[in-house]
Parts: C-alpha cells; structure tokens; sequence
C-alpha cells in the first residue's frame, strides 16, 4: 500500500496527480471537514501519516498544536524556502524533521527582484497605465523621468540563497552592491553593515531578501527609510512583515523615501488601500517563485525528499 501523506497546503491539479502515483494524499483541501475534524479524522487513521507537506498560508500553524493533533508525524516538508511558519524548537524537542524547498527558488526569486527594481526605476508599469488610459496621445511624454540602474548602491538585507543571486545580477548592470545579515561572510567581495540602518544610509536601494524571524520583523522600520532618504528605493521579496508597513506607507505619502516595488506583504492578501493610489509603487501578488520551471523543481525535490525519509535515509533538504 502507498504510503499515507498529510497535505496541507493547495497544491495545483498536475502536482497532486503527480504525488499521488506514488503516495496516498490525505489532503485538507478536498475534504468538506472544518480543520481539527480532519485532523482527528486523520490521526484515527488506520495507517496514520508519519509526513505532512505544508506551506506559509496552511490553515494551521505547524507547531505543538498540529503535532498534539496528529502525534504520528514525523517528518515536515514545507514547499517554501521559508520556515517562519513552523515551529522549528517544537520539532526539533519532538525528534520531527523538517525540510524546505532549498535553494530551488532563488534564481526566479532573484529575477523578480531586479525586475521590480527596474520597474520602479524606470516607470514601467507606470508608463503603461498613461498609454492605456490615452494620456500619451492627450498630454504629451511621461513624467518624471525614470533614472538610471548603472551604478546605483544597491544595499540587500539577507545575503543568502536569494540575496546572493540579486547580487551577482546587479553586479552585471553595474551596481555597487554591501549586504547585512546576522553575520559577516567572509567568502563575498561586498561591504559589510552591522546594521540595516547602516546599511541603508549607504544605499540608493534596499533590496529585503531575508528570512522572517523574531529578530528580521520591521527589520526595515523607520529609522531604516530615514536612513535610506528621499531618493531611496525598497525592494521587498522576502515577507511582508520585514517591512513595517504602515512606516513605509507614510514614507511613502510624505516623499521621504522615492518608490518601492513590494511582492509580498504583511496581511496578504489585504493591503494598505493608500499603495494602490501611488504610482510610484508596483504591487504583485507574491507570485516570484510561480514559474513552471520552479514548479518541476518543487515536485522533484518533495518526491525525492518523501522517498528518503519512507526509505529510511538522509532528507534532500534537511533543516538544521
């Protein structure tokens, strides 16, 4: 008999499919059960889950209440790259192992992030809207003037997986790249700040590619916008509570900073109903890592994880 998976997150029809050729899914979103019905429904089982797949928006934290509920899992897989929404201590005392989707998301991620930086920059998104509306045509050229890339002291929050490949791609388009994070690398050529305030007083853009933690939470508040000054531009690919929103919003409103270029957010899918009057805002819906590339990666590196640890060996992408 297949294995049994708890699935708590949506996952798209091929990918279902795909998992279940080689694992039986107990999966929340087609069940017509409140959550703790399924969970007790689940955990009565007679061949009860020892793995549950997750993701960020699951309708339950994965922590001591999910654990208490369905006390045979063993294992986590969460299909992001990030972990603020699992209990990492809690696991760690119950023996549960964890694993995320790695590195697998970077290089769309990172893209992402400098195509939003130059959207800002250049008015794209902006510019499209006056050429629909027909301003072109009624008022003349667009105004104000984008500004150049070339040569913009790009200062990323978080130099891992993702902000190491931000780097490497502004790099390329001459910008002058430091970083902050909780420690000093010594392996990387850019300037090191002990601190986002530093980091951003140093910087024409602030690009936020760190994980969320009890430490990174407003991490850019606003000391760090003041910081960053009137011509400074955010980038924000890593979650919307990096960002103190409502700080960035007056920022924002009273020209304190220049423009930003936000994909994720602090109560998605709800946001401050003032960003979307700002035309020197791009909003997207945290949609950086949806490629079908990135999709192919997702369900190879979950299968492979799921049959190392019904194999009994070492997880592809073990947290630790």
């Amino acid at each position: 008999m297949a294995p049994p998976v708890l699935v708590l997150c949506r996952l798209a029809p091929d990918t279902l499919a795909e998992f279940a050729d080689r694992f039986r899914l107990l999966d929340f979103y087609a069940s017509a059960l409140p959550i703790h019905a399924f969970l007790a429904a689940v955990a009565a089982d007679g061949d009860p889950p020892r793995v549950v797949l997750v993701f960020g928006g699951a309708p339950i934290r994965v922590g001591a209440e999910l654990l208490d509920a369905v006390p045979s899992l063993r294992c986590i897989i969460t299909i992001s790259a990030g972990l603020n929404h699992i209990d990492l201590t809690e696991c760690a005392r119950r023996g549960v192992q964890v694993a995320n989707a790695g590195g697998i998301y970077s290089a769309d991620v990172a893209d992402y992030a400098v195509g939003l930086l130059f959207d800002v920059l250049r008015h794209v998104s902006a510019g499209n809207r006056y050429v629909r509306r027909g301003l072109w045509t009624e008022r003349g050229d667009f105004v104000p003037l984008g500004s150049r890339i070339g040569g913009k002291r790009v200062g990323i929050i978080g130099l891992g997986n993702i902000g190491s490949a931000v780097a490497r791609r502004l790099e390329a388009f001459g910008c002058v790249v430091s970083y902050h994070s909780r420690r000093r690398k010594e392996d990387v050529p850019y300037a090191y700040f002990p601190s986002a305030r530093e980091l951003a007083a140093s910087s024409d853009v602030l690009v936020v590619a760190c994980a969320l933690t009890a430490e990174t939470r407003h991490i850019v508040d606003r000391g760090v916008l003041d910081a960053l000054g009137e011509r400074g531009v955010v980038v924000n690919v890593a979650r919307g509570a990096n960002v103190d929103e409502a700080e960035l919003v007056r920022a924002l409103a009273d020209g304190r900073v220049a423009g930003a270029g936000l994909e994720v957010f602090e109560n998605e899918p709800n946001m401050p109903p003032e960003l979307m009057a700002m035309d020197n805002v791009v909003l997207t819906p945290h949609q950086a890592v949806f490629t079908p590339e990135s999709m192919a990666d997702m369900r190879r590196v979950v299968v492979a994880n799921l049959e190392a640890f019904f194999a009994g060996e070492p997880l592809l992408t073990l947290v630790e």
